[in-house]
């Protein structure tokens, strides 16, 4: 198959979709485009950083992890007569 007989194909796949069907079929385009710069984003990362995100991954799933709204609270009451 050709590169222009796979778009036309494509093409009229996305054509007969539902509404539904449509914007599901659009969050799932978009996530692999960003999925994809976000591997090259990854990539340029040093090998540090690459390590400390994989550490706080980590740490968030043996349940260390701070809820956002506590994290809040405490800097509210810190930062409240500055």
């Amino acid at each position: 198959m050709s590169i222009s007989e796979l778009k036309l194909k494509i093409f009229r796949e996305i054509d007969s979709l539902e509404k539904n069907s449509l914007e599901e079929l659009h969050q799932i385009l978009l996530n692999f485009i960003n999925g994809k710069r976000d591997l090259d984003d990854w990539q340029k990362l040093t090998e540090d950083e690459q390590n400390g995100i994989l550490e706080a991954i980590d740490e968030v799933d043996s349940g260390k992890e701070i809820p956002h709204a506590e994290v809040m609270t405490k800097i509210r009451k810190k930062y409240a007569n500055a």
